[in-house]
């Protein structure tokens, strides 16, 4: 039997897990008030008059304020120079100022009012009537549609100039919080290998695996895929349920997250015995996921990941490029307040690695209709270079590296 998987309940389990978050610290409304600095500085560089931060992690990543994305808008207008201007409904007025940090001016729409209407109100209010307004890049095309045909004397730009370059360098907070995320769900990741047995299906451990989550102190719900067999070699999983035999082959991917940051671990295991052929692809992926890595030096391109780990895997007689079996899709992607953010471990991206940058590594390895390999941990870019978030599984017979 693989060392740390099977042999325990959901009981036993649940009971030895504590939260992990007592002495967490969360962003500070001193770091939100530099974040809007910042952008204001990127804005000026860029000639745009004003930013519109859309309901969901824009939204929260310069105000602080955590709201959902519906068919109404909600959001608020970043000006160049000066305070922030709310946009939203008027009877959401009171939830939304309980849930403020940085504080601005509200402006509330009525249902048969135009919210669009109301933003170009906004903006002749701060003395713009023509320029350069940047949208969210998250926004629903609605809502862009409705501004641009209510404001047609602006030029609209793709906000994601503005917030990409912000979001994608963490502070020193930014990189505790996902630190400790990372922690509780390598924990949760050890009790889940533990629960395994033989009947149990991938309904109950992830049902597990979100009640695990809660112990260790999670905000917010996790997400989970849990594969046994030949599942595991979808990337992304299939419709229906498994159930754990004898000998099958285990990938779980979860995370968490801890105000309102993500974790995302991968990891890939037998229930039993590995055979051969899944015994050698486990080292390549291993192999490859280390080639990433190696290659995550300051001021190379993102794409050098990407290059690193595929020739690891073309080496050993799969691929090439994205064909199967091999690598599908790219090496990884930027984390933190969105599991996917920017930049990307992609092929062609230039965008040099920077101190503060966090990734992703998990070149799966895809063997079709037998089985798949994720070998998911993530990295930042310290002063020196990389760093791991998590200590990358040891062995295919310890995952966890419990016997080293």
């Amino acid at each position: 039997m693989t060392i740390g998987v099977g042999g325990s309940t959901i009981e036993i389990e649940l009971n030895k897990l504590s939260n992990m978050t007592a002495d967490v610290v969360a962003i500070s409304e001193t770091e939100f008030q530099a974040r809007i600095s910042k952008a204001q500085q990127l804005m000026r560089e860029q000639n745009v008059c004003a930013l519109y931060l859309d309901a969901g992690t824009n939204l929260h990543y310069f105000t602080g304020l955590k709201w959902y994305k519906s068919e109404r808008m909600v959001g608020a207008i970043l000006p160049v120079d000066g305070d922030l201007e709310f946009i939203a409904p008027h009877f959401e007025e009171s939830s939304l100022r309980d849930n403020m940090l940085i504080q601005g001016n509200y402006n509330g729409w009525h249902e048969d009012e135009s919210p669009y209407q109301l933003f170009a109100n906004v903006l002749t209010k701060m003395g713009f009537t023509q320029g350069k307004v940047a949208i969210d890049e998250s926004a629903a095309f609605f809502i862009f549609d409705g501004l641009r045909k209510t404001a047609p004397t602006f030029e609209f730009s793709n906000g994601a100039d503005i917030s990409a370059p912000c979001r994608q360098i963490k502070s020193s907070v930014e990189i505790a919080l996902m630190q400790r995320a990372k922690d509780m769900t390598i924990e949760v990741h050890k009790a889940a290998a533990r629960i395994l047995r033989p009947g149990i299906s991938t309904i109950e451990v992830t049902n597990f695996i979100h009640e695990a989550h809660k112990c260790v102190g999670a905000s917010g719900s996790s997400f989970c895929i849990v594969l046994f067999g030949i599942a595991t070699s979808y990337p992304h999983g299939v419709k229906d349920p498994q159930i754990l035999q004898d000998n099958d082959w285990v990938l779980i991917d979860t995370g968490c997250l801890l105000h309102g940051y993500n974790s995302d671990i991968t990891r890939t295991y037998a229930y039993g015995e590995a055979t051969d052929e899944q015994r050698i692809a486990w080292q390549v992926e291993k192999d490859a996921q280390a080639a990433g890595f190696a290659a995550a030096q300051l001021n190379s391109p993102c794409s050098a990941v990407d290059d690193a780990a595929r020739a690891v895997i073309t080496e050993n007689g799969y691929g090439p490029d994205y064909n199967l079996p091999g690598l599908p899709h790219r090496t990884g992607h930027g984390c933190g307040l969105d599991i996917h953010e920017w930049p990307y471990l992609l092929r062609g991206n230039k965008t040099p690695l920077a101190t503060g940058m966090a990734f992703s590594n998990e070149p799966m390895l895809v063997i079709v209709q037998k089985f798949g390999i994720r070998l998911e941990d993530h990295f930042y870019m310290g002063e020196h270079g990389p760093i791991w978030f998590t200590e990358p599984s040891y062995s295919v017979d310890d995952p966890f590296g419990l016997e080293v």
